[in-house]
């Protein structure tokens, strides 16, 4: 598994594991025309609502992202809506067709609240991401894409307003809001992706190593 860089919001290895799970399984229920599948984990962490993201790349390119910025639904929830938005649902792709699933990776964002940036220098590239709203328009970027780009603080600010609909320096209007945000983020190439039996039974059996 993929860890960028990210901070630490509570997901171990195992729960980040179902949660890709999760992505995997609701795309390819999605695309077999089945239901998609109930969860009961107990763990709490999955109840809570979280703002996050889903993210598709194929070969290396962005194939869907969509996300919810605040927790609107239990985590769980809302991962496996969003493994749907982001494969079918992303207005800038196609809809996924069942020969691109084994191309794909998967990487997920679990977001921290956000926090208003009174000063730029706040910023820091690798570990923020941005939300900028001005009037009716807001646009917002995750912290990767920064870092992945190899931005200033500057570019991240233009790119994030472009992102918005805006012109690239209406960051530095006196009604443009500009919040700061970090995530956790996790990734996996689709095919290593273990299903939820089999991470269930690895981690009964590293448990029982242990004891």
């Amino acid at each position: 598994m993929t860890k960028k860089s990210s901070i630490d919001l509570g997901l171990n290895e195992r729960q980040q594991q179902i949660l890709l799970a999760v992505v995997k399984g609701a795309i390819q229920s999605k695309l077999s025309g089945n239901q998609l599948r109930k969860y009961d984990f107990e763990d709490e962490i999955f109840q809570k609502k979280r703002g996050a993201f889903v993210t598709l790349h194929k070969n290396s390119q962005l194939r869907g992202c969509i996300g919810y910025i605040v927790g609107i639904a239990p985590l769980l929830v809302t991962i496996q809506r969003m493994a749907i938005a982001s494969a079918f649902e992303d207005p800038r792709f196609p809809p996924l067709e069942k020969e691109e699933f084994k191309h794909l990776n998967i990487e997920i964002s679990l977001l921290t609240p956000l926090k208003k940036v009174k000063d730029i220098s706040e910023i820091k590239i690798g570990r923020d991401g941005l939300l900028i709203k001005k009037g009716f328009y807001q646009g917002l970027l995750l912290p990767q894409v920064a870092e992945e780009e190899g931005w200033d603080i500057e570019t991240f600010l233009r790119n994030t307003c472009l992102k918005a609909g805006l012109y690239h320096d209406a960051w530095k209007e006196n009604d443009t809001i500009i919040e700061r945000f970090s995530a956790q983020i996790f990734a996996q190439d689709i095919g290593e992706i273990l299903d939820i039996k089999s991470i269930t039974n690895k981690f009964n059996s590293d448990i029982s190593v242990r004891e």
